[in-house]
């Protein structure tokens, strides 16, 4: 007998026994009610106890209801009849338009690739994103990951639709844009841009927003990474992963050890949040077949850098672009802090010397900027030697030069939009410091 019984209903976790034969870890069961609900088997417990997550939240659930095993885990449509359309974590398409086919071909989120998958290594391939301030500090390397860094409000969103808009534009490869516990406003306003500049035909969505549940915000990610995964895999494209928000998974993860009275950690998160994190991002990984480049926006809670999530998050990315509110106060857009910025692909052998060189030079004069400016409010600018006078200008102008208007932001603010190239920006640079 493949069937069990509902034994306990806390929120969205439902506790099914069963006489016989276990379900297995992230399998699909199916309560035999009118509604069909499904259960997703999260924790196995002695007693023949299946602790399940209510995936669609059904209240009409009830102790003593029949489980069926499907024997099947969650599977999400992949191959060429997902470009271009909207879904959810489980498959279900959110655009409006028709149901994808039975037949189209079907993935468990939950399958990882063979092992013994690997990447050749090969000459780094700089993507130019035409942002000053991206190419410069953290340049954009193929096969790689982004994050960018900042609280509420700091544009974390707009700058990661600028990226989508520039990059994805070029037609190489395909992009992913995954919305993880972000505002539908926002994935709503993504949608019609990419409509209305003709980039959704390279496009796929996957999205889980603040207002569903937990568990459809913990899914939606492994959903997109799992289709990415088929897309490099069997395909064999170079895919544009774009995430936002990779803090709101860990919230969301968080949410559920919460609510399953899993002990916090001694950052008050879920106890696995080491597991949860790494899994996921070690999907987001480049092979023999194509490349995956990742860009994740974190929501930094209270502006804190320091959080325990954000820190865990930032150990696996290659490159940090910090947002400050203090930047954005002065108007700055992007709102980047150019000091706590860093990459670890800002090497000779990945940008050549010239621009290793060249960013050697502006992090030493941005950071005496910074031990300027607190002198200069005290005794002002004229006390300072003619040497700190004329660094403490070229810094300014720096600062000036990186910030740009964006394409995305037009329709905003009536300001027309520009991308620079990776070598106009260089002797941007270039003529400021010399």
């Amino acid at each position: 007998m493949n069937e069990g019984l509902i034994r306990v209903v806390k929120d969205l976790v439902v506790h099914v026994v069963f006489d016989e034969q276990m379900p297995d870890l992230s399998e699909v069961l199916e309560v035999q009610n009118d509604r069909n609900s499904f259960l997703l088997v999260e924790k196995l417990e002695p007693g023949n106890i299946a602790v399940c997550l209510n995936i669609n939240t059904d209240r009409t659930l009830e102790k003593n209801m029949v489980v069926k095993r499907t024997g099947k885990g969650i599977e999400i449509p992949v191959g060429e009849e997902v470009i271009g359309r909207i879904f959810d974590a489980l498959g279900n398409p959110l655009d409006g338009l028709a149901p994808v086919s039975k037949d189209v071909k079907r993935r468990n989120i939950q399958t990882l690739p063979p092992r013994g998958s690997h990447f050749k290594p090969t000459k780094p391939e700089i993507l130019e994103t035409g942002i000053k301030v991206i190419d410069f500090f953290t340049p954009f390397v193929k096969g790689r990951k982004v994050g960018i860094v900042g609280g509420a409000g700091v544009g974390k969103t707009v700058l990661t639709m600028e990226l989508i808009h520039n990059v994805a534009k070029s037609g190489s490869g395909l992009s992913f844009f995954t919305g993880i516990g972000e505002r539908i406003r926002e994935g709503h306003e993504l949608f019609e841009t990419l409509k209305e500049r003709d980039l959704l035909k390279n496009t796929c969505m996957f999205f889980g927003q603040m207002n569903e549940n937990p568990v459809i915000r913990a899914l939606v990610g492994v959903s997109a990474v799992a289709a990415a995964e088929h897309f490099r895999d069997e395909d064999k494209k170079d895919i544009l992963f774009f995430a936002d928000n990779m803090y709101r998974y860990v919230q969301a993860r968080n949410e559920l050890a919460t609510i399953m009275d899993q002990i916090p950690n001694e950052g008050g998160y879920e106890p696995t949040i080491f597991s949860d994190i790494k899994v996921l991002q070690d999907r987001l990984s480049s092979n023999e077949n194509g490349s995956i480049t990742a860009v994740q926006t974190i929501y930094v809670p209270a502006d804190d850098l320091s959080d325990p999530a954000v820190q865990m998050i930032q150990h696996e990315l290659d490159s940090i672009i910090v947002l400050s509110r203090e930047v954005a106060e002065q108007g700055i857009r992007p709102a980047v802090d150019l000091i706590r910025t860093s990459s670890s692909l800002l090497s000779p052998e990945i940008v050549g010397d010239r621009h290793y060189m060249l960013s050697v030079r502006v992090q030493a004069l941005l950071q005496k900027y910074e031990s300027l400016k607190n002198i200069i409010a005290i005794i002002g600018e004229n006390e300072l030697s003619p040497a700190d006078r004329t660094d403490y200008a070229k810094a300014k102008k720096l600062i000036t030069f990186f910030s740009q208007n964006l394409h995305v932001t037009e329709d905003l603010n009536g300001i027309k939009g520009e991308a620079v190239t990776r070598e106009d920006m260089l002797k941007g640079v270039e003529e400021i410091i010399v």
